[in-house]
């Protein structure tokens, strides 16, 4: 009961937001806060660096809390989730068609040795990519790092956690673990395909995010 009067108290004095954001009612406990969803967040977390700002596609998303800055180019459908980081304070780093670099993940460069993303690529959770080369279609697993002047074929998989070390060029269609990473298999174009289809089911999502998602005050 304490807390009940503590917290309405506060209410009355503007120190946690307006009635119109938060709604007081009663049930069999003391007293609940129920919060409103505001309007759709529209709001991206975009950085101009110098002269050099963002170029990204109407189609594309990057979420309220993720930082995109300076020499970056997002393409058609190209979506950058939570707490990602995009740094183009050196060199461009280019996110294709349909690609996803997902929440906690970091792209960056060095001077001389941009980063580029294909078509169709998903960058899972907490990857490291710097200054490489990422083939169309190809997964790179949770955590993984990929350094300088790396080349990543078409339709790789990647696994979680495998380091892929500076100058490394894997094959289209290989399938890659370990620290250094090292190609164990050869992926057939059936199973490439899955790739594909999970990079659309982001696009889909980003799409889904972009029109609802709402700031609850």
């Amino acid at each position: 009961r304490a807390l009940s009067l503590t917290l309405l108290k506060m209410l009355r004095q503007g120190l946690i937001g307006g009635f119109r954001s938060l709604q007081c009612f009663r049930t069999s406990a003391p007293l609940l806060l129920r919060l409103s969803p505001a309007q759709p967040l529209r709001r991206m977390a975009l950085y101009s660096l110098g002269s050099d700002s963002p170029v990204l596609h109407p189609d594309s998303w990057v979420a309220p809390n993720a930082a995109v800055m300076g020499k970056v180019q997002l393409d058609k459908g190209a979506t950058v989730w939570f707490s990602a980081t995009v740094r183009g304070d050196n060199e461009l780093i280019h996110v294709g068609e349909g690609s996803n670099i997902q929440d906690g993940s970091v792209l960056h460069t060095d001077i001389g040795i941009p980063l580029n993303i294909g078509k169709d690529v998903t960058v899972g959770h907490m990857a490291m990519l710097h200054g490489c080369d990422i083939g169309d279609g190809s997964l790179i697993g949770i955590g993984s790092i990929i350094l300088n002047g790396a080349k990543i074929g078409k339709n790789c998989l990647i696994g979680a956690n495998t380091l892929i070390p500076e100058n490394k060029e894997i094959p289209d269609n290989s399938m890659v673990i370990g620290s250094p990473g090292k190609v164990v298999k050869q992926l057939t174009d059936e199973q490439a395909a899955n790739w594909h289809k999970g990079a659309h089911g982001y696009v889909a999502n980003g799409r889904r995010f972009k029109e609802s998602l709402k700031l609850i005050e």
